[in-house]
């Protein structure tokens, strides 16, 4: 139950940010190009938005398996060799979450102490900033959860979208109704050929 709110609270987390950012978008294009003045503000909270949306959005690419990555040699490997090359990609994957968590606390450390606001909105840096911790801790608990399933065996990867195998797929598809739609004509031509009387 808890997992599953977390989840849905992620979703919309991120389905607001997106919202949001088009909508700031789009008004800061009307209100530029039609009412010739601007928004002073709508560039760097839309360039802000967009890390939230794309830190936020990288944790729920894993979970999901959205992610694209070349995995063509280990598919080819024997499934527990497979296993041990998932949960080494795993280790280095956390090692290097571990590494931004180091250089994000030291930064906005740094920004906290200094007290720098942002340029156009009076907000400290530092909390505009809070998304690097945020976001590296979402990819950190996505990883272990992923590492758990694969060290219990109930995965073997990391699931990632496949652009290769859905293209293929999408052309079967399309080759099946190309198939049909042909076979349709045909017969719908015999069928017009035996009803039409023979002089």
């Amino acid at each position: 139950m808890g997992l599953r709110l977390i989840h849905r609270l992620e979703e919309n987390i991120l389905a607001i940010l997106l919202v949001f950012m088009t909508f700031l978008v789009f008004a800061e294009v009307v209100m530029r190009f039609v009412f010739n003045a601007g928004i002073a503000w709508a560039q760097e909270v839309t360039l802000y938005t967009a890390a939230w949306f794309v830190l936020f959005g990288a944790s729920y690419g894993v979970k999901v398996g959205a992610h694209i990555g070349v995995d063509v040699v280990v598919k080819l490997l024997p499934a527990p060799l497979r296993r041990w090359v998932t949960l080494t990609a795993l280790a280095i994957c956390l090692v290097y979450c571990a590494l931004f968590l180091l250089g994000a606390y030291d930064y906005i450390s740094l920004m906290y102490d200094i007290g720098i606001e942002m340029e156009d909105v009076a907000l400290p840096k530092w909390v505009a900033l809070m998304i690097l911790p945020i976001g590296f801790m979402l990819l950190v608990v996505r990883f272990l959860e992923l590492a758990w399933k694969v060290w219990r065996g109930e995965t073997e990867g990391f699931h990632l979208a496949d652009e290769g195998e859905e293209s293929m797929q999408l052309a079967q598809e399309l080759k099946a109704e190309q198939a049909s739609a042909i076979s349709q004509t045909v017969a719908a031509d015999a069928t017009k050929d035996a009803q039409e009387p023979k002089s």
